[in-house]
Protein backbone atom coordinates (compact mmCIF):
# COMPACT_ATOMS: atom_id res chain seq x y z
CA UNK A 1 0.00 0.00 0.00
CA UNK A 2 1.46 3.74 -0.71
CA UNK A 3 2.38 5.90 1.56
CA UNK A 4 1.23 9.54 0.95
CA UNK A 5 2.92 12.75 2.37
CA UNK A 6 1.51 15.52 4.09
CA UNK A 7 0.89 18.44 1.72
CA UNK A 8 0.57 22.07 2.80
CA UNK A 9 -2.75 23.71 0.63
CA UNK A 10 -1.75 27.16 2.33
CA UNK A 11 0.00 28.58 -0.78
CA UNK A 12 -2.80 26.89 -3.24
CA UNK A 13 -5.41 28.47 -0.97
CA UNK A 14 -3.47 32.09 -1.43
CA UNK A 15 -3.16 31.07 -5.08
CA UNK A 16 -6.76 31.22 -5.69
CA UNK A 17 -7.50 34.34 -3.16
CA UNK A 18 -5.06 36.18 -5.70
CA UNK A 19 -6.93 35.56 -8.45
CA UNK A 20 -10.26 35.52 -7.16
CA UNK A 21 -9.07 39.67 -5.76
CA UNK A 22 -8.71 39.99 -9.34
CA UNK A 23 -12.05 42.36 -9.95
CA UNK A 24 -13.86 43.52 -12.64
CA UNK A 25 -11.80 46.68 -13.22
CA UNK A 26 -8.32 44.58 -12.83
CA UNK A 27 -9.93 42.65 -15.92
CA UNK A 28 -10.87 45.59 -17.66
CA UNK A 29 -7.72 47.23 -17.29
CA UNK A 30 -5.67 44.21 -18.53
CA UNK A 31 -7.89 43.88 -21.54
CA UNK A 32 -7.25 47.20 -22.80
CA UNK A 33 -3.85 47.44 -22.02
CA UNK A 34 -3.31 44.87 -24.07
CA UNK A 35 -5.63 46.29 -26.77
CA UNK A 36 -3.84 49.32 -26.36
CA UNK A 37 -0.29 47.54 -26.85
CA UNK A 38 -1.65 45.83 -30.25
CA UNK A 39 -2.58 49.50 -31.33
CA UNK A 40 0.57 50.54 -30.89
CA UNK A 41 1.99 47.97 -32.51
CA UNK A 42 0.00 48.17 -35.66
CA UNK A 43 0.91 51.88 -35.90
CA UNK A 44 4.91 51.10 -35.76
CA UNK A 45 4.04 48.34 -38.23
CA UNK A 46 2.41 50.37 -40.78
CA UNK A 47 4.24 53.75 -40.30
CA UNK A 48 7.41 51.70 -40.94
CA UNK A 49 5.18 50.15 -44.33
CA UNK A 50 4.16 53.79 -46.15
CA UNK A 51 5.58 54.63 -48.77
CA UNK A 52 7.44 57.96 -49.16
CA UNK A 53 6.93 60.60 -52.16
CA UNK A 54 10.05 61.16 -53.92
CA UNK A 55 10.20 64.98 -55.25
CA UNK A 56 12.82 66.60 -57.68
CA UNK A 57 14.57 69.52 -54.83
CA UNK A 58 13.18 72.10 -57.64
CA UNK A 59 9.56 71.15 -56.97
CA UNK A 60 9.76 72.55 -53.48
CA UNK A 61 7.51 69.21 -52.45
CA UNK A 62 8.27 67.13 -48.98
CA UNK A 63 7.44 63.36 -48.77
CA UNK A 64 6.31 61.73 -46.22
CA UNK A 65 2.62 63.59 -45.24
CA UNK A 66 1.20 60.22 -45.38
CA UNK A 67 3.56 58.21 -43.15
CA UNK A 68 3.03 60.99 -40.93
CA UNK A 69 -0.57 60.92 -41.26
CA UNK A 70 -1.15 57.85 -39.17
CA UNK A 71 -2.73 58.48 -36.16
CA UNK A 72 -5.26 56.71 -33.16
CA UNK A 73 -8.53 58.15 -33.99
CA UNK A 74 -8.65 59.07 -30.74
CA UNK A 75 -5.40 60.99 -30.00
CA UNK A 76 -5.02 63.20 -33.27
CA UNK A 77 -1.33 63.40 -32.27
CA UNK A 78 0.17 60.49 -35.75
CA UNK A 79 2.98 58.80 -36.01
CA UNK A 80 4.86 62.11 -34.43
CA UNK A 81 3.21 61.80 -31.14
CA UNK A 82 4.74 58.27 -31.31
CA UNK A 83 8.03 59.59 -32.08
CA UNK A 84 7.88 62.60 -29.54
CA UNK A 85 6.78 61.01 -27.16
CA UNK A 86 7.98 57.51 -26.77
CA UNK A 87 6.39 54.51 -27.52
CA UNK A 88 5.24 53.84 -23.76
CA UNK A 89 3.90 57.45 -23.23
CA UNK A 90 1.89 57.55 -26.77
CA UNK A 91 0.21 54.00 -25.65
CA UNK A 92 -1.21 55.41 -22.47
CA UNK A 93 -3.13 58.08 -24.80
CA UNK A 94 -4.66 55.72 -26.85
CA UNK A 95 -8.49 55.68 -26.49
CA UNK A 96 -9.89 52.10 -25.86
CA UNK A 97 -13.94 51.82 -26.90
CA UNK A 98 -15.63 49.20 -25.09
CA UNK A 99 -18.51 48.13 -27.30
CA UNK A 100 -20.01 44.87 -25.99
CA UNK A 101 -17.48 42.57 -25.51
CA UNK A 102 -15.36 44.34 -27.94
CA UNK A 103 -12.28 46.84 -27.45
CA UNK A 104 -11.87 48.96 -29.88
CA UNK A 105 -8.77 51.55 -31.12
CA UNK A 106 -9.31 52.98 -34.36
CA UNK A 107 -6.01 53.55 -36.46
CA UNK A 108 -6.90 55.86 -39.23
CA UNK A 109 -4.62 57.69 -41.70
CA UNK A 110 -7.43 60.86 -42.50
CA UNK A 111 -5.23 62.11 -45.66
CA UNK A 112 -7.74 61.62 -48.73
CA UNK A 113 -5.50 59.95 -50.74
CA UNK A 114 -4.82 57.46 -47.87
CA UNK A 115 -6.96 54.73 -49.47
CA UNK A 116 -6.18 55.35 -53.04
CA UNK A 117 -2.24 53.79 -51.80
CA UNK A 118 -3.56 51.40 -49.65
CA UNK A 119 -5.88 49.46 -52.41
CA UNK A 120 -4.21 51.08 -55.41
CA UNK A 121 -6.12 53.14 -58.36
CA UNK A 122 -6.78 54.38 -61.75
CA UNK A 123 -4.01 56.38 -63.57
CA UNK A 124 -5.11 60.09 -64.22
CA UNK A 125 -5.71 59.04 -68.18
CA UNK A 126 -7.98 56.32 -66.89
CA UNK A 127 -5.66 53.76 -69.25
CA UNK A 128 -3.38 52.34 -66.79
CA UNK A 129 -3.57 50.93 -62.89
CA UNK A 130 -1.15 51.97 -60.01
CA UNK A 131 -0.95 49.25 -57.21
CA UNK A 132 -1.66 48.92 -53.99
CA UNK A 133 0.71 49.33 -51.43
CA UNK A 134 -1.40 47.33 -48.63
CA UNK A 135 0.36 48.86 -45.96
CA UNK A 136 -2.38 48.98 -43.25
CA UNK A 137 -3.51 45.38 -44.58
CA UNK A 138 -0.18 43.76 -44.48
CA UNK A 139 0.48 45.22 -40.89
CA UNK A 140 -2.67 43.74 -39.88
CA UNK A 141 -1.83 40.17 -40.99
CA UNK A 142 1.59 40.64 -39.19
CA UNK A 143 -0.32 41.90 -36.10
CA UNK A 144 -2.64 38.88 -36.25
CA UNK A 145 -0.13 36.50 -36.31
CA UNK A 146 2.12 38.35 -33.06
CA UNK A 147 -1.13 39.29 -31.20
CA UNK A 148 -1.47 35.93 -29.01
CA UNK A 149 2.13 35.77 -28.12
CA UNK A 150 1.92 39.02 -27.06
CA UNK A 151 -1.40 38.66 -25.28
CA UNK A 152 -0.02 35.47 -23.56
CA UNK A 153 2.99 37.62 -22.35
CA UNK A 154 1.12 40.17 -20.70
CA UNK A 155 -1.14 37.33 -19.46
CA UNK A 156 1.75 35.78 -17.90
CA UNK A 157 2.95 38.75 -16.25
CA UNK A 158 -0.61 39.58 -14.72
CA UNK A 159 -0.66 36.21 -13.17
CA UNK A 160 2.66 35.95 -12.08
CA UNK A 161 1.67 38.90 -10.06
CA UNK A 162 -1.18 36.57 -8.36
CA UNK A 163 1.75 33.88 -7.56
CA UNK A 164 3.43 36.63 -5.28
Amino acid sequence: MPKYGKCDFKDLKRLQENIDNLGSIEVKLFIEGCAKELAARLLAKVIKRTPVGQYPTSSGKKGGTLRRGWTSQSTGSGSEGLKTQGTKQYVETLKVNHFGDTYVVEIVNPLHYASYVEYGHRTRNHEGWVQGKFMLTISEQELDTDAPKVIENKLKKLLGECFK
